[in-house]
């Protein structure tokens, strides 16, 4: 098998072959090449010790990003590129990294480390394919499987079992039997890793082609009730309502399926309707009802999220999402549309349509999308007229109102939103000379 080295990874590669050191591609990037997917990353795995590194590559510009780990960081023009050590790993302290590493001549040794076997792939120009651990066969057997024992995997490194899901997910892999039950025997160890390395798991996750499988993984590896345990809550929650056919995390997961990779619509997908549990209710006729799910779900949405260290822009956003996702289109016209784009916002908007649409492609058919269509299409011409939306769209102001006589104050305030009132419903209206002539009748 023949990998395409890009010519500034070669260039590295050259220069330690020039000094007689090894150099191999290792890790991620010979996996995505075996696979054909272009690598993200191009990690370069030597037997140079990391200072003789910094004299090596004088030419270019060097970071001793990691130099008790035997990691620098070269950049070749503009591409920044890890080449590191060799290394054994020694006793992991804090299930997460080694107290120290112990550097080596052996590339088996730095591969035997790597936590699954489809990552413990090196390759060289020579040598081609470098892979003791059996990782080219679990990716023919589509398995993620970790090197050596799992259990010793997972206690140095508590984080690996959540890229093993992650990986299972973007992969489309199952995962191996033992490296399963592995991780559900550790799983509570998940609570010692900071929120920040977990939500970017998730976010991973959540942007694979099919989040759903890695969701349900978080629960059959029992990680789930660690990392969003209201999450949890729904899983086998039946819903006793004709619209539905499915519990409420079975139609999370297909509404969640049915989105595009966008990281906020996604969250929204996810979390939409996790106020339901809490707002459950039986009528007399024995049908289900979540009333105001949409807003214990908004409450519960902004825990989840600060507790995972989301920025306060996407959680903002994700909120407005969920509170909205239930709004009805009885009564479809231009100030309808209009008050729905300022409550939401014109950068949100269109997710929430995306939103709505996927949650009845979600729930039980017939699936109709008449009404939301109207929206969308009235939505488009108002966005493409560039009709006024806000008093700040208005061709008047408040100075144009004090050259009229009307004194400062909130009477200024008063006339522009009785104004906006009128252009809102006739955007025919909104010029300044007319807009004076409806000042001067009022």
């Amino acid at each position: 098998m023949k990998i395409q080295i890009p010519k500034k990874v070669h260039t590295v590669l050259d220069v330690l072959n020039f000094y007689k050191y090894e150099g191999y591609i290792v890790g991620g990037c010979v996996r995505d090449s075996i696979l054909g997917r272009t690598p993200n990353d191009w990690d370069i795995c030597t037997n140079c010790m990391p200072e003789k590194m910094l004299e090596i590559f004088y030419h270019f510009k060097v970071i001793p990003t990691g130099l008790k780990h035997g990691t620098v960081t070269v950049v070749v023009d503009d591409k920044s590129f890890e080449v590191t050590t060799y290394r054994i790993d020694q006793e992991y302290i804090d299930g997460r990294h080694p107290e120290r590493v112990e550097f080596t001549n052996e590339l088996k040794e730095d591969l035997k480390r790597r936590d699954f076997t489809v990552n413990a792939m090196a390759y060289g120009r020579k040598e081609g394919l470098i892979d003791y651990y059996g990782g080219m066969a679990d990716i023919f057997n589509k398995k993620i499987r970790c090197v050596g024992d799992p259990m010793e995997r997972f206690n140095e490194d508590y984080l690996r079992m959540l890229r093993g899901v992650r990986f299972s997910t973007q992969l489309g892999y199952e995962l191996d039997i033992d490296t399963m039950q592995s991780i559900r025997k550790s799983s509570r160890n998940i609570v010692n890793i900071s929120k920040e390395r977990i939500r970017e798991e998730i976010n991973k996750i959540l942007l694979s082609d099919k989040p759903s499988k890695g969701f349900k993984l978080l629960y059959e590896t029992e990680l789930l009730q660690y990392i969003i345990p209201e999450l949890q809550e729904c899983i086998k929650f039946e819903q006793r309502n004709p619209y539905h056919d499915k519990d409420v995390f079975d139609h999370v997961m297909s509404v969640l399926d049915h989105t595009e990779k966008d990281l906020v619509l996604r969250l929204a997908a996810m979390l939409h309707d996790i106020g339901k549990p809490q707002c459950f209710s039986v009528d007399e006729s024995q049908i289900g009802h979540f009333y105001h799910h949409h807003m214990k779900g908004m409450d519960i949405t902004e825990e989840i999220l600060k507790r995972l260290k989301y920025d306060n822009k996407t959680i903002e956003l994700v909120k407005i999402l969920v509170k909205e996702h239930m709004c009805k289109y009885d009564k479809v016209t231009p100030r309808v549309v209009k008050g729905l784009i300022n409550r939401i916002g014109l950068d949100n908007i269109e997710r929430l349509f995306k939103l709505q649409i996927a949650d009845i492609k979600g729930s039980k058919g017939p699936h109709a999308f008449d009404s939301i269509e109207k929206v969308i299409i009235l939505y488009k011409k108002i966005i493409s007229e560039q009709q006024p939306l806000s008093i700040k769209d208005l061709d008047i102001n408040g100075m144009d109102l004090m050259k009229l006589g009307i004194p400062q104050g909130k009477k200024i305030g008063i006339i522009l939103n009785c104004l906006l009132d009128k252009v809102l419903d006739d955007p025919e209206l909104n010029t300044k000379e007319l807009l004076i002539d409806e000042v001067k009748t009022m």
